[in-house]
């Protein structure tokens, strides 16, 4: 019986664990790198997956038994910049390899965390993405997410973000 390839393995979501902490970071600032989406300063928190994994639940999708993408699931306290009461969720630093892109892998990633935001007894979901993440936005028009242009913010000057909801 023949292996199926690379294409064709599952993909799979779940907690992640210490061991994946290294793929993680990498994977996420260097993809926010590559694609100009961060300052020096925020590369250092998007590589600083042990500062966040104290204050959300820290997602993995694998393919193959590899890490192919990552999201920090905010169910409560103060990680979640966006949210504005607590009885929302948020999720932050989502991430896809590139390698990986148009498979699903950001999708299921984002139904898991809408799966364990109701499953918390949450009542909406938000998010703040940069402008310039429009494959993104398509992905969370797709799954119902509209926008909320009273709550977008700006964390410093120049940096304008987004903020998207999704009532649970």
């Amino acid at each position: 019986m023949a292996l199926p390839s690379p294409a064709q393995l599952p993909v799979t979501v779940g907690d992640a664990v210490p061991a994946d902490f290294p793929r993680i970071s990498a994977l996420t600032a260097g993809v926010y790198r590559d694609e100009r989406l961060a300052s020096e300063e925020y590369l250092g928190q998007l590589a600083d997956v042990q500062g966040r994994a104290g204050r959300s639940s820290l997602l993995v999708a694998r393919e193959g038994g590899q890490v192919v993408g990552a999201v920090a699931l905010v169910l409560a306290g103060d990680f979640g910049e966006v949210t504005a009461s607590p009885d929302e969720a948020a999720f932050r630093m989502l991430v896809v390899d590139p390698a990986a892109r148009g498979r699903g892998v950001g999708e299921l990633l984002v139904r898991e965390c809408l799966e364990r935001a109701r499953a918390a007894g949450l009542r909406r979901m938000v998010l703040s993405t940069d402008p310039r993440m429009t494959a993104a936005h398509r992905l969370y028009a797709r799954l119902g997410f509209t926008r909320l242009p009273e709550r977008d913010w700006s964390p410093r000057p120049g940096i304008d973000l987004l903020v998207y909801a999704l009532e649970l």
